[in-house]
């Protein structure tokens, strides 16, 4: 399982969602939610983002890049 799929498969559990009900909400096919997971598929850059968005999470977060959760915004730190 790739590391995107395992991020992926623990932030829909951390939400109680079921892969159809994901898939529901990212409009795409419940197979395509599974083979994410799994690894056998990749989402698209567009869909990556979507999935950050949805989730609250950074692209590089789900991509086991980094492993802060959230996103980086330079409008929280602080001005000196």
């Amino acid at each position: 399982m790739s590391k995107l799929g395992i991020r992926l498969k623990e932030l829909r559990k951390e939400h109680k969602l079921t892969q159809p009900q994901l898939a529901d909400k990212l409009n795409v096919g419940k197979s395509t939610v599974a083979m994410w997971e799994t690894g056998d598929r990749e989402p698209d850059y567009e869909m990556l983002q979507k999935i950050a968005d949805f989730f609250g999470v950074s692209v590089d977060f789900l991509l086991g890049r980094e492993n802060n959760p959230k996103p980086f915004n330079p409008e929280t730190l602080s001005k000196d």
